[in-house]
Parts: C-alpha cells; sequence; structure tokens
C-alpha cells in the first residue's frame, strides 16, 4: 500500500500550478496569493517571491505551498467565490477578481458619477427582465470585503497594543493593573476617521443649503408684498431658488451615498473580526458565549453599528440645524425666538426619560432574540428527536413564551413611539404658536406678514425634522453603546492560546506530555491528571477507556483545546483531526475531501478507495459532484466518518487524531478501513497515529496502549505488556469474552478472528438517512421575481385586524387635512394682517385667530397620538399571529424539509423577516400613506393657488410615474438578491462554529476567514446595487422636484401685481415641501413592495405539504397499546412521487413481547422501516397495524407518544439535565435518579454541583458522547411503552457499560416488543428473529439459528464479520 509523501497534496502538486495574470502592486499581489492559494490554485515564477513567504498576512496553507514550490509565486487567474445561479440561489462557483467586470462607476464621468447616469443601464434591465446576480455591478475594490476587513483588522491591533501600552502606565503609576479593554469605537474612528470627515463636509454644505431657499423665497414675497413688479429679478430669483435647491440635491446625494457606503464597510470590518475572533476562542469563551448569541452579533449587533453610523451625522446636524433655523427666526420675529427655544429646552428631560427607557427596553429585547436564536437553532438541528418523541408541543411553548416576552418589550417601545409622534407633529406647532403669541405680546403693532409667516413656516418645516431625529439619534447611540459593549466584551474575550503546546524541541517523539494537568477552564477542576505520555514518531496509539474517562479530552489537550493546568505538552509537525461526531461541510464531495488542498487526481483515488468510498459514488446522484448538505443530512452516519477520514487522510499531516471514526461503519469497512488507512499497511503507515477506540480487536496491532481512567493514564504500554501485568485491562477484555460467550451460548458460535478477543458488529450503520440511496440534493433558496402580489399584503392587513387598519386610514386623512388647514388659515390670517386698520377690535380678533391656530394643532396632535396608538397594536396583533403561523407551519413539516434545506434559510424567516414585520413594514405602510396624503394635498392647494400650474403637473406626473416603474421593477430585484445573500453569510457562519475545532485542528482558519470575506462581499454587492439605485432615484425625483418649486415661483413672477404675497408664499413653500414627499413616497412604495417579500417568505411554508394531523378525531384507548403486537401488510412506500419504492411489499408480524433483529446491507431500507413506524414518511400502500388499530388512522402525536426510541445520534438541548430528561415534566426526581442509576449516571450526576438541575450547554458540548448517549437512554426509560425501536443505541459507549446497558434493556423492557436495527452481535443473536432486507424487500425473516442454517444473506453477513457456525460446540 503506497503512504503519503511527505507536505501531503500540496506538495505533490505544487510545481503544477500555474497563474497567470499580472498585478500592479506587491500588496496586490500578496493579497491575490492568498486567495488564489486557499482556493487550491498553483504556482508559477514570480520574482517577488520571497517576500510572499516572509508575509505574515498570507494564510499559513499558502505561505506552506509558496515554501513547497520552491519560493515561486504566482499572480492571481481565479478563485472560488458565490455567485448567483440561474436557477435563482447562491453557489460556489469558479470567479473572482479577474472574472469579475469592473464598476461602470470607476470609468463614469463626472457628470455621470454626480447624477448617477452611469447605473441607468442597470435599471433599464432591470425593468426589461427579473435582475440576476451577474447583471449587477461590481464594488469598487476600495470598498470590497478583501481590502476593508484586512485594513481594519491591522487598526485594531494597534488599539489592542496601545491599550497593553496603557495597562503597563497604570500599572506602574497606580501599582494596580488598568482593567480598562480595547475599543472597537477607537479602532474604528482610526480606520474611517478621513471618510467621514469627508461625509461630514458633504453634509454641512447640503445643509447650509437647505436654510438658502427660504431666505430667496422671502426676497419674492417682500417683492409681491410691495407691489412692485417682479421685473428680471424675479427670474433671478426664481433661477436662483432653482439653483440652491439643485445644487442641494447634488451634495444631499453625494453625501448619502458615501455616509450609505462606509457605514457598510463598518459593519463588513465588524463582521470580519468577530469572524475571525469566533475562530480563536478558547473553550471557557465558548461556553460564555452561544452559537445563537454570536450569530446574533454578527447579524443584529454590527447592523446597529451600521444603522448609527448611517445617522451619525445627525448628532451634530441636528442641532447645527436647529441653531441656524432659530438664528434666522429670530430675524424674522426678533426675542420672541427665545420662547421658542425654552419650549425646545423643556422637551430635552422628557426626551431624556424617554432614551434612558429606550435604553432598558433595547436591553431586554437583545436577551429575548439571544435566547429566541438560540433555542431555534437547537429545535431545528434536533428536530428529528422532537418528532420521534412528539415534543413540538412543549418545545413551541417554550417559542412562544419568549416571543410574548418580546412583544411586550416591543409594545412598550410601540407606546414610546406614539410619544415621539407626538413629539415630531406637537414640538414644530408648540414652537411657533409660543413664538407666535409671544411675538405679538411683546409689540400690539406686531403683525405677521406673508414675508414672516411663510419664512418662518419654512424654517418650522425645516425644524421639524433635526426635531425628531436628534431624540432618535440620541437614543440609537444609547442602544449602539450596548452593542458596542457586547462586541467588545466578546472581542477581548480569551483566545486559545497555542503557545502553550511546545512545537520546537529536539527529542525524537512526536506527542508529549510531562506532569501536565487539563481543564476546560482556568479555574476549574482538572479533566485531566497527571499525564506523562511519550509517543514515538510513526506511532499506531490506542487510547481506550470507560466513558467519561477522557479518551476525547486528550486529543483535545493535543490540539491545544483545554486550558494547561501544569506541566508541558510537546507536538511535532502538522496535526489532522476526524471528530467523534463527523462535520461535513455544505458543499460537494471532493470539496469536504480535499479542504482546500490542491488535487492531485491519483492519490484522490487512492484515498477514496482505500476509504470505502468508491461504492457511495456510485450510488449518490453526482458521485463526488454531489452536494452535500449541512450536517451533512443526506448522507449516512457511517458515510459522514469515512468522509471525514479521507478528508484528513488527503491533508498529508505529520500526526493523525483519530476520535473513534471506526464505530461508525460495518465491521467490515471497518476491518477495511485500519488495514488501509490505519493499520500497519495503509496509507499512514509512516505517520503518528492517535486512535481512541472502544473496539478490543484492533489493540494486539498496536504500538502502544493507553488505558484511561478517572482523567489519569491508569496504564501504558504494549498488548503483550498489559496483558501480562495489568489486571483492569485483562478485566476489560474477559467482559469482552464473557459476551462472546453468551452469545456462543445461545447460538453454538465461535469467534474465527485472529485477535484474541473480537469486539464483533453486525450492525451496518451505512444507512441513508430518511432518502434511501439520497436521491436529493439541498434545495437552494428560490428568489421570487416580478411584483409582490396583493394578496401578499392583504393577508397582513387581515393579520392587522381590518377595524384597526380603517381607524388607522380615517385618522390619517383627519391628520392630514387639519395640517392643511392650519396652513391655510395662517394664510388668511396674513392676509387679513394688511387691512389691520380697517378693523376697530384688532387685537381680540388676532387673539381669536392664535387660538384657532391653536386649536388646530391641538386636534392635529391628538390624530397623530391617536393613529399612532392604533398602529402599535394592529401591528402587535399582525405580528403575534404571522409568527405564530410560521412556527406552527415549521413544526409541522415533514422531516425531509429539515434534511433538504439549510438551517441558516428557516432562522432568516424567524429573525430577519419577522424583524421587518415587526418593526420595519408598518413604519413604512405608514410613511406610504402620509406622504400620499401629502403629495395630492400638495398639489391641490398649489393648483388652487396657482391655477395655471396644473399645466406643468401632469407632464411632471407622467415623467414622474415612468421614473417610479423603471425603479421599482429593479430596486424589487436588488432587494430581493440581497436578502438572499444574507442566507450564505450566516449558513457559513454557523457552519464553521459546528466545525471549529477541526478547522483549527488542520490550521485552515485563514481559508475559512477567505471564505467568510466572499460571501460577506457578495452582500457588499447587492447593498451597493441597492444604495446606488435609491441615489439614481432620488435624484431624478428630486430634480423634478425642483422643477415645479422652479414652475411655481415662475408662474408666480409672471403673475406679477395680480398675485397676492401670501398665495406667493404658500405656493413656494408647499413646492420647496413636494421635493421630499415625492421621494419618500416612491421610496416607501418600494419599501413596501420589497419588505412585502418577508410576508411572502413567512407565509411560503403554510402551502407546502404538511404531516398528518398530530390529533385526529378517532383516538386510540389510554391504554394502547397494550400488547405491542406490530404487523406490516403488503406495506410499501417512496419518498418522494418521482422515486421509485424504498420499500415494498414488506408484510410480516411480530409476537406479542417478542425481540425482533432488523440487519440488511447499506441502503437495503432498515431506518426507512422505523421511519415508516414513525410515520416520519407515509405509506405509498398497503398498512401497519399495531394492537389492531392502522396507525394511519390517529393523529402522529397518539402515535409517537406510544413509541419509544433510543436514535443512534444522542441529541441534547441546552438547558437543565432535568428538562432534557422530562422536556414535559412528567416524572418526579425519584424516577429519573432511578433511571440515571439504570443507566450507570447516578454517580456521574452526583458529582456534578448542581445534580440534576445542572446546565447542559449548547449540543451537550460539556458531556461526552458516551454520556450524552446514556443521557438519551436514560430519557427512553423514563418513557417506557410496549414497544421500543433501538438505533445504534450503544454506538459510543465501551463494552463494559454497554454489558450494564444491555443487561438493563432486557431487564426493564423485558415485557415490551423490541425491534433491534443492526445493533452488536450479542443484541442480534439474543433476538427471537431476525428480518432481513434487501433492496426494501423481506428476504428472510426467521430465528436466528434457523437462517444461518440455511446460509442465505444473513449467513453470508455473518461470515463477512468473521463469524461462522461452530459444528464442534454444537456436537
Amino acid at each position: 500500500m503506497e503512504q503519503i509523501p511527505a507536505g501531503g497534496a500540496n506538495a505533490m502538486t505544487a510545481h503544477e500550478i500555474s497563474l497567470n495574470s499580472p498585478v500592479k502592486t506587491l500588496s496586490q499581489w500578496r493579497r491575490n496569493v492568498g486567495r488564489a492559494l486557499e482556493a487550491g490554485l498553483g504556482l508559477s515564477s514570480c520574482p517577488f517571491a520571497f517576500y510572499a513567504i516572509a508575509d505574515n498576512s498570507l494564510p499559513r496553507t499558502a505561505r506552506a505551498i509558496l515554501s513547497a514550490s520552491g519560493g515561486k509565486a504566482p499572480s492571481l487567474t481565479m478563485f472560488s467565490t458565490w455567485r448567483w445561479s440561474r436557477s435563482g440561489s447562491y453557489e460556489r462557483v469558479p470567479g473572482g477578481l479577474q472574472a469579475q467586470k469592473c464598476s461602470p462607476e470607476k470609468s463614469a464621468s463626472f457628470l455621470s458619477k454626480m447624477t448617477y447616469s452611469w447605473f441607468s443601464r442597470i435599471i433599464i434591465l432591470g425593468y426589461n427582465k427579473p435582475l440576476e446576480r451577474e447583471d449587477l455591478c461590481e464594488l469598487n475594490e476600495s470598498d470590497s470585503s478583501y481590502t476593508v476587513c484586512p485594513i481594519f483588522e491591522k487598526h485594531w491591533r494597534k488599539e489592542v497594543l496601545r491599550n497593553q501600552e496603557r495597562q503597563k502606565v497604570k500599572a506602574s503609576s497606580y501599582k494596580e493593573a488598568h482593567t480598562g479593554n480595547p475599543s472597537l469605537l477607537s479602532a474604528l474612528w482610526s480606520n474611517f476617521k478621513f471618510v467621514l470627515i469627508q461625509v461630514a463636509l458633504f453634509k454641512v454644505v447640503a445643509d447650509i443649503l437647505s436654510f438658502t431657499s427660504p431666505l430667496i423665497m422671502k426676497q419674492m414675497i417682500i417683492a409681491c408684498e410691495h407691489h412692485s413688479d417682479f421685473g428680471w429679478s424675479g427670474y433671478g430669483y426664481a433661477v436662483a431658488l432653482f439653483v440652491v435647491v439643485f445644487l442641494q440635491t447634488l451634495i444631499s446625494q453625494q453625501y448619502q451615498r458615501l455616509n450609505m457606503l462606509t457605514s457598510a464597510k463598518i459593519k463588513t470590518a465588524v463582521i470580519g473580526l468577530i469572524y475571525k475572533k469566533a475562530l480563536l476562542l478558547s473553550s471557557v469563551s465558548r461556553k460564555k458565549f452561544s452559537t445563537g448569541e454570536i450569530i446574533n452579533l454578527m447579524s443584529a449587533d454590527a447592523q446597529q453599528l451600521m444603522d448609527l453610523t448611517a445617522n451619525l451625522n445627525l448628532l451634530w446636524s441636528a442641532p447645527f440645524q436647529i441653531l441656524m433655523a432659530i438664528s434666522l427666526l429670530w430675524q424674522e420675529l426678533g426675542s420672541a425666538v427665545l420662547a421658542g427655544v425654552a419650549v425646545l429646552l423643556l422637551v430635552i428631560p422628557i426626551n431624556a426619560l424617554v432614551a434612558t427607557r429606550v435604553k432598558k427596553l433595547k436591553k431586554r429585547q437583545t436577551k429575548n432574540k439571544d435566547k429566541q436564536i438560540k433555542l431555534l437553532n437547537e429545535i431545528l438541528h434536533g428536530i428529528k428527536i422532537l418528532k420521534l418523541y412528539a415534543w413540538e408541543p412543549s418545545y413551541k411553548k417554550k417559542i412562544i413564551e419568549i416571543r410574548e416576552q418580546e412583544l411586550e418589550v416591543q409594545k412598550s417601545a410601540g407606546y414610546l413611539t406614539v410619544f415621539s409622534m407626538l413629539t415630531l407633529t406637537c414640538i414644530p406647532f408648540l414652537v411657533s404658536l409660543t413664538i407666535f403669541g409671544v411675538y405679538f405680546l411683546l409689540d400690539e403693532v406686531n403683525i405677521l406678514t406673508a414675508a414672516k409667516v411663510f419664512t418662518s413656516m419654512s424654517l418650522f418645516n425645516i425644524l421639524r425634522l433635526p426635531l425628531f431625529d436628534f431624540p432618535v439619534v440620541i437614543s440609537a447611540v444609547i442602544q449602539t453603546r450596548i452593542s458596542l459593549d457586547r462586541l467588545e466584551d466578546f472581542l477581548n474575550t480569551e483566545e486559545l492560546l497555542l503557545q502553550s503546546i511546545e512545537t520546537n524541541y529536539r527529542a525524537d517523539h512526536a506527542i508529549g506530555f510531562t506532569n501536565a494537568s487539563f481543564s476546560w477552564d482556568k479555574t476549574g477542576i482538572p479533566v485531566l491528571k497527571d499525564l506523562n505520555i511519550k509517543i514515538p514518531e510513526g506511532a499506531l496509539v490506542a487510547v481506550v477507556g470507560q466513558v467519561g474517562s477522557g479518551k476525547s479530552s486528550v486529543l483535545s489537550a493535543i490540539l491545544g483545546e483545554m486550558e494547561k493546568l501544569t506541566g508541558t505538552v510537546q507536538r511535532k509537525g502538522s496535526v489532522a483531526y476526524v471528530s467523534q461526531q463527523a462535520w461535513i461541510q455544505n458543499c460537494i464531495l471532493q470539496d469536504n475531501i480535499l479542504f482546500g488542498s490542491v488535487m492531485q487526481k491519483q492519490f484522490y483515488e487512492r484515498v477514496l478507495e482505500a476509504c470505502a468510498l468508491f461504492p457511495d459514488l456510485e450510488q449518490l446522484p453526482n458521485g463526488d459532484q454531489t452536494e452535500i448538505g449541512e450536517r451533512g443530512v443526506n448522507i449516512s452516519g457511517g458515510q459522514r466518518h469515512r468522509v471525514s477520514l479521507a478528508r484528513a487522510v488527503y491533508s498529508g499531516a505529520d500526526i493523525y487524531l483519530l476520535d473513534d471514526p471506526l464505530s461508525a461503519v460495518d465491521v467490515h469497512v471497518g476491518k477495511q478501513l485500519f488495514e488501509k488507512v490505519i493499520g500497519s499497511s495503509g496509507l499512514l503507515k509512516s505517520k503518528t497515529r492517535i486512535l481512541v477506540t472502544h473496539n478490543l480487536t484492533l489493540l494486539p496491532q498496536m504500538d502502544l496502549i493507553v488505558v484511561m481512567e478517572s482523567g489519569r493514564v491508569a496504564h501504558m504500554g504494549t498488548y503483550q505488556e498489559l496483558l501480562s501485568e495489568t489486571k483492569h485491562f485483562t478485566h476489560l477484555l474477559q467482559v469482552f469474552s464473557e459476551q462472546e460467550r453468551d452469545t456462543s451460548k445461545n447460538l453454538e458460535f465461535r469467534i474465527l478472528s485472529m485477535s484474541v478477543y473480537g469486539k464483533i458488529f453486525t450492525r451496518d450503520n451505512e444507512r441513508y438517512s430518511l432518502d434511501q440511496g439520497k436521491q436529493f440534493s439541498m434545495r437552494k433558496e428560490k428568489i421570487p421575481v416580478g411584483g409582490v402580489k396583493i394578496s401578499v399584503i392583504m393577508k397582513y392587513l387581515q393579520a392587522f385586524g381590518w377595524p384597526w387598519v380603517w381607524l388607522a386610514m380615517v385618522t390619517y386623512l383627519g391628520q392630514n387635512l387639519v395640517g392643511i388647514g392650519q396652513t391655510l388659515w395662517l394664510s388668511a390670517w396674513t392676509r387679513e394682517a394688511k387691512h389691520m386698520d380697517e378693523f376697530k377690535e384688532w387685537k381680540q380678533l388676532r387673539s381669536n385667530k392664535l387660538n384657532i391656530y391653536g386649536l388646530l394643532g391641538l386636534i392635529q396632535g391628538l390624530f397623530v397620538c391617536f393613529g399612532a396608538y392604533v398602529l402599535t397594536r394592529g401591528s402587535l396583533a399582525a405580528s403575534r399571529t404571522l409568527y405564530s403561523q410560521l412556527l406552527n407551519n415549521v413544526l409541522h413539516l415533514p422531516l425531509q424539509f429539515f434534511e433538504t434545506n439549510p438551517v441558516g434559510q428557516i432562522i432568516n424567516r424567524f429573525t430577519k423577516d419577522m424583524f421587518i414585520i415587526d418593526i420595519r413594514f408598518h413604519y413604512y405602510l405608514r410613511t406610504w400613506v402620509n406622504c400620499t396624503l401629502d403629495v395630492i394635498g400638495t398639489i391641490l392647494v398649489i393648483v388652487a393657488a396657482l391655477p395655471l400650474f396644473i399645466l406643468g403637473v401632469f407632464p411632471l406626473v407622467f415623467i414622474y410615474f415612468t421614473i417610479q416603474r423603471y425603479y421599482v421593477a429593479s430596486s424589487r430585484q436588488i432587494r430581493r438578491l440581497a436578502g438572499a445573500s444574507r442566507s450564505p453569510v450566516i449558513s457559513h457562519f454557523s457552519e464553521t462554529l459546528s466545525g471549529v475545532s477541526t478547522i483549527r485542528a488542520f490550521g485552515h482558519e485563514q481559508r475559512f476567514i477567505q471564505q467568510n470575506k466572499e460571501v460577506v462581499n457578495e452582500n457588499l454587492v447587492c447593498f451597493y446595487n441597492n444604495v446606488i439605485s435609491n441615489r439614481w432615484l432620488s435624484f431624478r425625483l428630486e430634480f423634478l422636484g425642483n422643477i415645479m418649486v422652479f414652475f411655481a415661483a415662475l408662474l408666480a413672477v409672471l403673475a406679477g401685481n395680480s398675485i397676492d404675497s401670501a398665495i406667493v408664499g404658500l405656493s413656494i413653500s408647499y413646492a420647496l415641501n413636494i421635493t421630499q414627499s415625492l421621494n419618500f413616497w416612491v421610496r416607501k412604495a418600494c419599501e413596501i413592495e420589497t419588505n412585502a417579500v418577508s410576508i411572502e417568505r413567512v407565509c411560503e411554508y403554510e402551502n407546502m405539504d404538511k404531516e398528518a394531523p398530530w390529533i385526529m378525531s378517532r383516538r386510540p384507548p389510554p391504554q394502547w397499546p397494550s400488547k405491542g403486537i406490530v404487523e406490516f401488510i403488503n406495506y410499501q412506500t417512496r419518498y418522494r412521487n418521482d422515486l421509485g419504492l424504498a420499500l415494498q411489499d414488506i408484510t410480516f408480524r411480530t409476537h406479542e413481547e417478542e425481540k425482533i433483529g432488523i440487519v440488511g446491507r447499506t441502503g437495503a431500507g432498515k431506518s426507512t422501516l422505523s421511519n415508516c413506524l414513525f410515520r416520519i414518511i407515509e405509506r405509498s400502500g398497503g398498512k401497519i397495524i399495531i394492537d389492531g388499530i392502522d396507525i394511519s388512522t390517529i393523529g402522529l402525536h397518539d402515535l409517537r407518544g406510544k413509541l419509544n426510541i433510543i436514535p443512534q445520534d444522542p441529541i441534547l438541548f441546552s438547558g437543565t439535565l432535568q428538562m432534557n430528561l422530562d422536556p414535559l415534566d412528567k416524572y418526579s426526581d425519584d424516577e429519573l435518579w432511578e433511571v440515571l442509576e439504570l443507566c450507570h449516571l447516578k454517580e456521574f450526576v452526583q458529582s456534578l454541583p448542581k445534580k440534576l438541575l445542572q446546565e447542559i450547554s449548547e449540543g451537550g458540548e460539556n458531556l461526552s458522547v458516551g454520556q450524552r448517549q446514556l443521557v438519551c437512554l436514560a430519557r427512553a426509560l423514563l418513557r417506557k411503552t410496549k414497544i421500543l425501536i433501538l438505533d445504534e443505541a450503544t454506538a459510543s459507549i465501551d463494552l463494559e457499560t454497554d454489558n450494564f446497558v444491555q443487561t438493563t434493556i432486557r431487564k426493564e423492557f423485558s415485557d415490551c416488543t423490541i425491534l433491534t436495527i443492526a445493533h452488536r452481535l450479542h443484541s442480534i443473536i439474543d433476538s427471537d428473529r431476525v428480518l432481513v432486507l434487501d433492496s426494501g424487500r423481506i428476504r428472510e425473516f426467521d430465528a436466528p439459528q434457523n437462517l444461518i442454517q440455511q446460509k442465505g444473506l444473513f449467513f453470508e453477513m455473518i461470515m463477512e464479520a468473521g463469524i461462522a457456525q461452530d459444528s464442534e460446540t454444537k456436537k
């Protein structure tokens, strides 16, 4: 058998790699080299090679390949990236910087950049056809994640170093350590300060220009008041007004573009830092931050930081605009303005109270969201257990409880919104009312002229936005402070210290422990104690021991995953790791094996052959190009382990850490894997191999055996040494021997294996989970095209509640009518003010006018308050209804759905989509309705004042709707693409967190960081196109608004003396406001369409095929099943209508309390049979009868609740041990302790600090796999039913414990019908009868003795396992 050459596959083929495209700079070349090498591309000559080898910024794999190729360096041609496929999904395909189109923005002219005309091609294309990923413009290089992330990481490292210096200074000055952490805010400012200053300059200019137009309007009104002919000056005013508003549009759009892209770059930089940190977390930190919490940091907290950055300039801009407005108002109304300032000052403490309340609510909401994501993540990953045990209602209740807490916070926030809306509407009104009132009191002769009123009203309108935005941005700052604290807490948490492992030493051993003790945290009790082990290079070492003895922990200590408390650890060379629970990526099978290495065809095929994967490739739809789903759901457990082993073998490492990979495969497959891969003649024969195993058969072939007991090395030596010197080791062998003698006694067998004692399996774990043959692949997320159906909006309104809908419409109509009435009242007031001498009681009349103005304001405020209240109540009802429907639909979906759909897609609906429904959608609806009424009211007022204005309205409206139609079609699809591009980011992040130990063991951190940049960059491309499309629209709509302003001003000039000054002021002030209203109206219309996709996605599962009802009208008797007789009658089933039968013509009947063994080769249909019993898949014909009841006639929970199963995969949920044993809280503590004792867990649980209330970490990671399996066994013992299915129930526990467990099962379930799927030999042979399946049919069904005598398929399997009938014993 050939072995791996030194350096592995990379070293064998590095000279074959050729990359040819030129680069301009060394930094660009270094960046390209890293990307190319991490994608498995090769190298060709380059004069800068020595720079790259010395460049530590390159990934470790990249530097290794460079060194192996003699220092010859490449240039970039292509690298792996994510692309949008025509099938409507994101997938990773070849491409990259050379394949990408350069952004047209870079080559566009100055005028095109200012007007965004260069983007018109995309808008037109999107109108003609639904946009796809390849249609979008690429990012500028400076905006890409490849550029942003490395630069920010350097600034973060500098901040960390500065903090360390500060600590030293503080420590020396005050003789105590400085406890401050590095500041993320400081690092962000250091990195982005110049672009933030540039954004601020744009904002200053735009704000100044916004105050210029009211001043020009004032001059026009004054000219009209003096009854002078405008002449050329009038035209000059009109042109000046147009120029000012046009310049304001240009500057504002550049400000918005730069501001949004900068905020996105900040989010990208933070995500990159979070991802990199997640790869470095120590075991202590992983306990502190669950997967859901880390994902929430990336999605929610990084997004919060981005949102604040987008509004950051309001912190100074709002006060600046308020001061500017007050100063200009002073010129109009004098010291009366101080009264308005006093009103503003009175509001500040109130806003401060609101902000404090918001901060508390934000903290509560963040905790609720963390809990919700964490629980959802666990439910979706453990959905099979929930369905098998009928636990969906229990966990649904837990989710709903968290959701109700979230909605309670949302309700409180909604009532604060009522106050905010009141502030937005009433403060400008109160300020104006106060100022006007004081203005009259200061001097009786003071009158409100048209110039004063409409200039003041324009300034009040400008003042409205900063007055509203300022408290909002203060609240956002408070919320972001919380997010920053959370981010800093995570980024400054403890990292894995690889320095604890010594790698440079001269001794000839590959691994060495000297007086070493380890714990999972620094303050914890040592898990491994006083290890003294020396493993020679090239040795084959077995680590054995009972469950919880510390076998897997030894491998973790070698990897550096544990905290070293004392002693030294030495390790020489690179490492490959095969974890006990195989970690598989969501990519094609070939990429899972290559794992970033270069393809070397001959060696690749040798690895496939040695790992027995060729037969599997023949069954998979596309061979090694078949896409493997998340967590390897569409391949069997044994296949997952063999793929994981093949990945390790192909890596060409020096040291192999193998955590019981043979326990999950057939005995003949395990034998092949040992002989061709692990053993003395295998591919790894010259490598150092450490094998954790329960298979005592292999021990005679080991160079060294380490026996672990309670975290210590109990015994160590060769097989013969331990056999002759160690009683404990002999005892282990005796236990196994007794099991085999029991078997021989029953069936008169003898072991023909050459080893002294053998651990024999007849089970076949090579089964296909759910879909026999796995003829399905992962479903890609489909992106809808075209407009959103009106039925989707109607569904939301229905959930909102029609009474609330009509109340809201009436309220907003009243609010806008009263607002128009206020302005018209002021206009009439100014006209009468000119003739004050004609009124004898002008003072009383003025007071009445002011009172009516105040009354109108009060009515408007009441309308606003009631509208906000109605919106809050209705939106809460909609959120509660849609979330409940989503959760209910998901829990009723069949298991196959979860095996073919990435978890990230489902969680995205519960998080991102529900967030939009909770917070944004009703806001967009309200804003759109308000803008619609505002635009209609504005046009009607201007037309009433200037009838000729209607001539200009029609063409402008036509152009306006044309622009809107083009924009909405493109923008809608861009946003959909952006939504779909988020799922790969979440999925890749989640996948990385679940496999972080494997990634670190292989040293592939940099490659995964690069992949994260790729998926983030794809999301950035969509965001960039969305930003530019918004700017394209805003510029054109504001330009139309500018023309309306110019047209209104021009009509006023043309009217000359025939028009009243109040009419001039009214028409121009309304025209100035219409620009923003028009822009908002189209934008919000598009937002509604785009965000309605979230409602569409949330309701999508409603129309999918569901499982049968949980409870049906016909219910079985409470004591059912009382006998446990299972009967299959002509049963057949298929996984999908387009597939062949998975089971056919299955007919058999069990007796009462009979023990049935179910065996068969790979894909025979064993697991399909058990799935049919639980109705995980439904029948295509025939029926299953249990104790006289056809199971298809009763509800799923009535069925599943009366069956019992001990599954192969030991899935636990975060929470207490008690909750994992008894989530429905049905049993007493005494009953729990009783089953723990039966499962040999009582002593272990009693040693825990909190006993039954001990917290189990996410996925049960603080228990060994064997302990998890025993907890699952205890769970089954609690639910004692008449029918028990055993599915690999003791696959992960040692022989001695297995012996106890088997005895327990036989005793506790003696009065039950037991169906055992391919269990260990003694379990199968103890069965009363054995059912042999082949290709979905029953081949044999009889007592084991009879089947062996018949020498059929069962006999062949016995022979393959190394067992034959002992004729001598028979005699």
